[in-house]
C-alpha cells in the first residue's frame, strides 16, 4: 500500500455494540419487513423478505449456539 505504515495498513477498527448479536439481527429483520410491506409485490421484494427470514434464522441459530445445553 502506498503511503501507509504497516501499523496502519494492519489496524483493525473495533466497534463497541451496545446491542447483542441476537438483538442487531432481529432488529435487521424487523426493519427488512417494514421496507418490504412497503413494496409492490414483485422480485425486490421477495429478496428484501428472504434476507429478513435469514435474519430470524441466524438469530435463532445463535441463540440455540450459546445456550448451556
Amino acid at each position: 500500500m502506498v503511503g501507509l505504515t504497516e501499523d496502519h495498513a494492519m489496524k483493525r477498527q473495533r466497534i463497541k455494540h451496545t446491542a447483542s448479536f441476537e438483538q442487531r439481527l432481529a432488529a435487521e429483520a424487523r426493519r427488512l419487513k417494514d421496507q418490504a410491506r412497503a413494496m409492490a409485490a414483485g422480485k425486490d421484494r421477495e429478496n428484501i423478505l428472504r434476507k429478513a427470514r435469514q435474519a430470524e434464522t441466524a438469530s435463532r441459530i445463535s441463540d440455540w449456539l450459546r445456550s448451556p445445553e
